[in-house]
């Protein structure tokens, strides 16, 4: 997570708590308490994955945040998918704060113009994404037992495994990052490459199956992160991730790890 991620982290606070806004108070304090504490709270948490332990189990299931408004989650996903970060930025500033170009500009580091435009390019591929295609949530058996040797062999880093799951023409999504086919991208060697303890776990995210990226959180673990695993007759043909995106999970209404077979 860098400064950018901990700013839609706290833009996204700040929405969820909006009926507990002061309005006759002004708005640029309460925002930066919000800021302020997240800001806190993740330098707590990385100086305590740095000290913690690598073992331990995987909890059964695990609270979820303050549930958000029903309909609101798949807005803000189609924001994550859609957008870059400066138009989705530029999008909640406006049309959520209602904040001036002017302001924006401040906030993003960009000129009116630049703000006019990201509003506009951000506008547009929503406005295309209104009726995005349903997704099935109820997976049957021989999808779970794919998902679940997908999880096993990805925590065992047995790259070569996994491909044999996977589809020649698979596609992969991660979101803020990178689409295209998988076989173009670094996806497992990014994974390899990160410095803090991690691994996967099969769950349910607001009632629909997915791969859940689980991080080191003092003597536990913690859900960070959710993936999208399409399994077909032929394999493993679509991956989303949310990792470069690590407040979708906290907006859930609910995270359920599977148990361990």
């Amino acid at each position: 997570m860098d400064g950018e991620d901990l700013v839609q982290d706290a833009l996204f606070e700040a929405y969820r708590k909006l009926d507990q806004f002061d309005d006759s108070r002004p708005l640029e304090p309460w925002l930066f308490r919000i800021a302020h504490n997240r800001c806190i709270d993740f330098l707590r948490r990385r100086r305590a994955r740095d000290v913690a332990e690598v073992n331990a189990a995987v909890p059964d299931s695990v609270p979820a945040a303050v549930p958000v408004c029903i309909g609101i989650r798949p807005a803000i996903e189609r924001l994550v998918l859609m957008l870059p970060p400066k138009e989705r930025a530029s999008v909640l500033l406006k049309e959520v704060f209602d904040y001036s170009l002017e302001e924006i500009a401040e906030l993003i580091g960009s000129s009116v113009g630049g703000v006019k435009a990201a509003l506009n390019r951000g506008r547009k591929k929503l406005a295309i994404a209104l009726d995005p295609p349903r997704i099935s949530r109820i997976k049957n058996s021989e999808e779970i037992r794919v998902l679940q040797l997908y999880v096993e062999r990805f925590n065992r880093r047995d790259w070569d495994g996994l491909r044999e799951l996977i589809s020649a023409d698979a596609q992969l999504r991660v979101a803020d990052a990178f689409a295209g086919p998988l076989v173009d991208s670094p996806y497992f060697s990014n994974y390899e490459r990160w410095s803090i303890p991690w691994k996967l776990a099969l769950g349910e995210v607001d009632g629909e199956t997915v791969v859940i990226v689980l991080q080191r959180d003092v003597d536990t673990w913690t859900p960070y992160a959710a993936v999208r695993v399409n399994v077909t007759t032929q394999g493993i043909d679509r991956i989303v991730d949310y990792a470069h995106c690590p407040w979708v999970i906290p907006i859930a209404t609910s995270v359920v790890m599977a148990k361990p077979l």
